[in-house]
């Protein structure tokens, strides 16, 4: 408001207010936005691009294996890796009594929806209906994936939300089962499987939960979320020697030495090891940045990198579990 003289006093006039800014969308929410449409367009197209000029057959509707693979493999991991990192936070002195909102109902939910996308596909291509589809060894291993999910779902939204650690125990030993259906020692790769997908749902799952915790924690608890990193760290160097060693022996299972370069599983594998390798890098600058500097800041924007290729890393995993077995290429 403003004043201004007339023959009569003074005249209250409205002051003009400045029309508010528009709120532009930030840079972080675009790159989110096309982070994610670039992760759907790379399950979706992946196994395709992989396999071209191999010679193999193609997969039947293999951009929606992989993209319903992926959202189950997060699944899994948001999981896993909360309850494990819930866990990890417990064991600090002195911590927070806050803790981030939970996702692991809705990541269960997901992960329940995602193998039954996949009963509904495997029914569609075997022109089968869903009783029968159920009857297959394929079918009963997703039924028990999707029960998996849902009853882990549950155990979230109970009073003892730990519980859940077992139907995500069968949902992995599904997975590992699934994943094996060759005739040749099917249950020693069951077993890699098994300790694969479980330490890398860990690894992940963990790193995300305990990201979201430091975010919560690092005015408050500055000390306490340094901790709890560090304390992740140590865990994530066991689970990193578990999936090479693991990661390994199940390659040299699985892909004859000469169509590494000339089968869509080799190509694939390729791309995941280099993946791996610049989450090594990642993950070792993090450690050093959270020894050398007391701001736990730092060390999050860093781990935050790592978590972003791990994300990556999940992917290519998804498209590794949908191309062809490379046994018969190496055999023709």
């Amino acid at each position: 408001m403003c004043g201004c003289r007339s023959g009569r006093g003074w005249a209250v006039l409205p002051s003009r207010v400045p029309a508010p800014a528009r709120r532009r969308p930030s840079a972080a929410v675009l790159g989110t936005v096309g982070a994610c449409l670039l992760a759907v367009a790379a399950a979706l197209l992946g196994a395709t691009a992989a396999a071209h000029g191999t010679g193999e057959l193609g997969i039947p509707s293999a951009g929606t294996a992989t993209l319903l693979r992926t959202v189950l493999f997060g699944a899994l991991a948001v999981h896993l890796g909360a309850l494990a990192a819930t866990a990890l936070s417990r064991t600090l002195p002195g911590r927070p009594e806050s803790a981030p909102r939970g996702w692991t109902a809705a990541a269960s939910v997901a992960g329940a929806l995602a193998a039954a996308g996949q009963i509904v596909r495997l029914a569609r291509i075997s022109d089968l209906g869903l009783v029968e589809t159920y009857g297959t060894r394929e079918g009963g291993l997703l039924l028990l994936t999707a029960n998996g999910f849902a009853l882990a779902a549950c155990c979230a939204v109970s009073r003892r939300p730990a519980l859940a650690a077992a139907p995500l125990a069968l949902v992995v030993g599904a997975e590992a089962l699934r994943a094996h259906p060759e005739a040749y020692s099917p249950a020693v790769g069951a077993a890699l499987t098994a300790v694969h997908l479980t330490a890398a749902s860990l690894w992940c799952g963990g790193l995300l939960h305990v990201l979201r915790t430091m975010r919560l924690w690092r005015r408050t608890a500055p000390v306490a979320a340094r901790a709890l990193l560090g304390r992740y760290a140590r865990l994530a160097g066991l689970l990193y020697a578990a999936l090479a060693a693991t990661g390994t022996c199940s390659a040299l299972r699985r892909l004859p030495p000469d169509v590494v370069l000339t089968s869509a599983y080799g190509r694939t594998l390729l791309a995941k090891l280099v993946l791996v390798a610049v989450v090594s890098a990642l993950a070792l600058g993090a450690r050093r940045r959270l020894v050398s500097d007391a701001d736990p800041a730092t060390a999050h924007r860093r781990a935050c990198r790592e978590l972003v290729a791990l994300a990556a890393v999940v992917l290519v995993s998804a498209v590794l579990t949908v191309v062809p077995d490379p046994h018969w290429l190496s055999t023709r």
